[in-house]
């Protein structure tokens, strides 16, 4: 039997060979090998390796590595927390700085004897080499089974339409769902730590930038606040898993799940505007975000609340401000880093900022991004005493965008999608792949570029913003959660097809079928319910605002 590895063609002489059997040399050779990739999809290490497939190795540096491994920590967490307290039922809420917080569903306190307890168990599960078996049954025997057990593990597959078998991990007497690829035995999971943390706590685990060490914690208060302000209002609308919003939307209660999220949504800008009005100082407003945020209607609307309140603003764009494309820094690569500070012309921005804030005019450059170079059309700016600037991009959180403005001028928002509702008590929607759907669905409405394309793109966008976003997100005055728990049921009619079209010839076929398989889930809604001012409609359409 022939496959092919690292471009190379292998001949494997056991016909029902696994990858872990076929390629057990390089794997020793290699560190945190945990998955593999055969024909661009993911697969446990030990898959049986058919003629002509092609095979590549994941360590934990790798995306879907990570993936894999945050996975199996979960599930060892969960299988020793079974183990020595069985009446706590545990959720996986949210992820901070390479860690998922975890609470309790009930009134119960967490506390430091008890973790360490759950973390020497975890050890001796990890240090016994446990094997994790993937059991796939027919929805029939599963629905059987659930019933039996009495357990809503694993229930949700059960919705899913298209799903012919339901998959259940079980290691020993223990079982589990999650979404994705698995460890094949617990002894892939070498490094973790839990620390106490609020009314849960942290479960820790490598980077993928160091897999092999656990940072220090980064304290997040500002972005906890705001992710669990979500969650309670969630749970009080009785929605905290998927399963209940699809419950919800099923028993016609869409419009009024839409409703009360866009109410939310204008609500918070509302008091965020009024935070700006109450200190007249702050005549900067800079906001900052990952990708598919919805900065721009974000911006738009604040506006408007800011206008009831009798301050106008304007608006200044940071692209406009770029150096000139000789003076662009270049990347490891040798290509050209636009996402750099140094990028952006720092002394001609600040100097028209302090002219502004003066009350002085100046002359607005617009940037030629196929030339490389900024020119002039005449057109200019003054800021009027009832009037703030308003500057949104990559870099509007860090102080030394704008080091000649006095901090006291400056208000700073942080905005991102911080997805809180999960699919089960053990499985979350992350921000990311609703950020990715988000993206995806708005390339294709608006910017002609197909599923293949942002996919492709997405790991260089994330790149830059580890880099120049995350790290100074708690440096905002406030942080603004763009996201509404029904936008991926709405967007589901739009991104299905798209990551469908990706053929199993792409290396980014893994990231589609998996986005695709998770769309599934989702129980479709109608758009013709949401707000012409919606946030979302930035992504699929029919706004009312301009984004020219």
């Amino acid at each position: 039997m022939k496959v092919s590895y690292k471009n190379i063609e292998i001949e494997i002489e056991n016909e029902n060979a696994t990858v872990i059997e076929a390629f057990k040399e390089a794997i020793e050779e290699k560190e945190n090998i945990i998955a593999c990739m055969v024909n661009n999809e993911v697969k446990p290490l030990n898959y049986v390796l058919k003629e002509n497939d092609e095979v590549e190795l994941l360590n934990t540096s790798t995306r879907d590595g990570a993936r894999t491994y945050t996975r199996g920590l979960l599930f060892i967490m969960a299988m020793a927390f079974e183990e020595l307290y069985p009446q706590i039922k545990l959720t996986v809420n949210f992820q901070l700085s390479s860690s998922m917080y975890c609470e309790t569903e009930q009134d119960v306190v967490i506390t430091e004897e008890m973790i360490e307890k759950v973390k020497t168990k975890m050890q001796e599960i990890i240090n016994k080499n446990l094997p994790i078996k993937k059991v796939q049954m027919s929805k029939e025997e599963a629905s059987k089974f659930i019933k039996k057990e009495n357990t809503e593990i694993g229930e949700i597959q059960l919705e899913n339409k298209d799903k012919k078998e339901v998959s259940l991990y079980f290691c020993e007497e223990y079982y589990n769902y999650f979404y994705g690829v698995m460890p094949i035995s617990t002894g892939y999971i070498n490094l973790f730590d839990i620390m106490k943390y609020h009314d849960g706590f942290l479960i820790r685990y490598p980077s993928k930038n160091k897999p092999n060490e656990i940072k220090p914690y980064q304290e997040g208060k500002k972005l906890l606040a705001t992710l669990e302000e979500y969650d309670d209002i969630y749970r009080i609308l009785g929605i905290a898993t998927l399963s209940q919003l699809n419950e919800k939307i099923r028993n016609g209660e869409a419009k009024d799940i839409i409703l009360l999220s866009e109410a939310l949504h204008e609500k918070k800008i509302a008091n965020i505007a009024d935070k700006i009005i109450e200190d007249r100082k702050k005549r900067v407003i800079l906001i900052a975000g990952p990708s598919s945020s919805g900065k721009t209607t974000f911006a738009k609307r604040l506006g408007i609340q800011l206008k009831l309140n009798g301050l106008k603003p304007k608006t200044i764009s940071v692209d406009n401000y770029f150096v000139e494309r000789e003076e662009t820094p270049k990347d490891e690569f040798g290509n050209y880093n636009f996402e750099a500070l140094e990028a952006v012309d720092l002394k001609l921005l600040n100097e028209h900022l302090v002219k502004l804030l003066n009350g002085e005019e100046i002359e607005v450059p617009t940037f030629d991004f196929k030339k490389g170079t900024k020119y002039y059309t005449g057109k200019t700016m003054k800021l009027e005493d009832d009037e703030v600037l308003v500057m949104e991009g990559i870099h509007c959180l860090n102080d030394e965008l704008t080091p000649a403005i006095d901090k006291n001028q400056k208000f700073k928002i942080y905005i991102s999608a911080l997805t809180v509702l999960n699919i089960d008590y053990y499985n979350r929607i992350s921000t990311t792949d609703t950020r990715i759907i988000r993206r995806t669905v708005r390339d294709s409405q608006f910017r002609g570029y197909d599923a293949l394309r942002t996919l492709s793109s997405w790991y260089s966008i994330s790149a830059g913003e580890e880099k120049y976003i995350f790290p100074f997100q708690e440096d905002a005055d406030v942080m603004f959660n763009t996201s509404l728990i029904y936008e991926i049921n709405a967007l589901k009619k739009y991104a299905l097809p798209l990551f469908s079209q990706i053929g199993k010839e792409e290396k980014e076929y893994a990231e589609a079928k998996r986005l695709t398989e998770f769309l599934k889930y989702f129980e479709q809604i109608d758009i013709e319910d949401i707000p012409k001012n919606s946030l979302l409609r930035e992504f699929i359409g029919g706004g009312i605002f301009n984004y020219d």
